[in-house]
């Protein structure tokens, strides 16, 4: 196989159809970011609208603004928007809430679906947050109720008639390994299972069908590919067929039949209504709705095609810039197997990372010893994974890692 060479890096972007997209993101000068399967960069026209949103909506129109700008219906709107990049239909996923919690909201609802059936099924390797969750719950249930983890390709043949709910990450969290959605979700409901699907590192990376897959419940959260800032609200997915039968535990006014009768009981609203809890936070909901269009006006199967050719650009230049270096590759080589990062392990990975990040090359960095680069393909080029990859050697052949301020772990990774 020939070298890759500078000129053909400039060549692929001079060729790409979607590289009209990054002057639409607010870059930092001399930053390379591949850390956008974390944080999201942040869209140039998400200033703009916060400001007529505070200024116009909030400064000017102060409470009226819940009925004149409907802000009411946000949560709802958003969601709509998000389910066209998710498989769903409008209707069946709500903006709220945080992914631990919409989680939480889930499972609950779904041991009600699945009475009699005490285990929740998950990988060993599934991202922590979400196995905690499932430990509180269980808990707070008094102990009924068992969380079961398996290793990664042992899912479906450990779903039994004890089975009541599988849930898993669409793409891991280290490797970036993707799971066969429809395969494992098949499998839960021919054990008479339900299955959830954590899209936190899929929505807005690839296309997700969660309606041809039947998927039962699905969620994931804003802040990542959606673009729509840190700490930004999350959404959740529930599928039409169970929207009567569907009841979630937090019961908040938001989720009422009528939150502005003000009635002592709780009687929950029609459909996806009733997955909401407290009041949204419009900000944040304002924020993510512009990180949506974006991604809705790039396409979502071009966005996948760039994806894997940035994420296999990078491997294969890994390969041929930075052999003999300590480097193992911890994603699958295919990239219709993996999501739009790339994970190598390293001995001194943290120390690695940080190295490179002072040279303004943003990536990050998960325990023990794995370095994350994020590719989101809205606002990357083909040259950012050469200069990237250039850096790293460096960084590898000259030991510039080896230094105390770059072993000092921060409280971020």
């Amino acid at each position: 196989m020939s070298r890759v060479t500078r000129d053909d890096c400039a060549a692929l972007d001079r060729a790409d159809p979607l590289a009209r997209f990054r002057a639409e993101f607010d870059l930092p000068e001399g930053v390379i970011y591949l850390d956008g399967n974390s944080l999201g960069a942040l869209p140039r026209a998400t200033s703009a609208r916060l400001d007529q949103v505070i200024r116009d909506e909030w400064g000017s129109d102060l409470i009226k603004s819940w009925n004149a700008h409907g802000w009411i219906d946000l949560a709802l709107k958003v969601g709509d928007k998000i389910a066209r990049l998710i498989g769903a239909q409008s209707g069946e996923v709500v903006v709220t809430d945080s992914t631990s919690i919409n989680l939480f909201k889930l499972l609950a609802a779904g041991l009600r679906l699945r009475p009699g059936r005490r285990v929740i099924l998950s990988e060993r390797d599934n991202f922590p947050t979400d196995l905690y969750m499932i430990q509180g719950l269980c808990e707070m249930l008094g102990g009924g109720h068992e969380l079961r983890l398996v290793e990664r390709g042992g899912v479906a043949g450990a779903i039994d008639a004890d089975t009541a709910i599988v849930t898993l990450t669409q793409v891991d969290y280290r490797s970036g390994e993707l799971h066969d959605m429809a395969a494992i979700t098949k499998a839960a409901h021919d054990a008479g299972a339900l299955m959830l699907w954590d899209l936190c590192h899929s929505a807005g990376a690839l296309p997700v069908d969660l309606n041809a897959a039947k998927a039962d419940f699905a969620v994931g959260c804003g802040y990542k590919y959606l673009n729509g800032g840190p700490g930004a609200p999350a959404f959740l997915f529930v599928a039409a067929r169970h929207h009567d039968a569907f009841a979630q535990p937090l019961t908040g006014w938001m989720g009422h039949a009528e939150p502005f009768a003000f009635g002592p009981r709780y009687r929950p609203a029609a459909g996806i209504r009733r997955a909401l809890t407290g009041t949204p936070p419009i900000l944040s909901l304002a924020a993510l709705e512009i990180g949506v269009d974006g991604l809705i006006a790039g396409d979502m199967t071009a966005l996948r095609l760039k994806s894997m050719a940035l994420t296999d650009l990078f491997i294969r230049l890994v390969e041929q810039e930075c052999a003999d270096c300590g480097l193992a590759l911890v994603s699958p080589l295919a990239a219709a197997q993996r999501g739009s990062q790339v994970s190598f392990r390293h001995a001194e990975g943290y120390a690695v990372m940080q190295a490179l990040i002072a040279r303004g090359i943003i990536g990050d960095f998960r325990a023990p010893d794995v370095m994350r680069f994020g590719f989101a393909p809205l606002y990357l080029r083909h040259m950012d994974a050469w200069d990237a990859v250039a850096a790293l050697s460096d960084v590898l052949a000259s030991r510039a890692w080896d230094r105390a301020e770059f072993r000092r772990r921060a409280a971020v990774t």
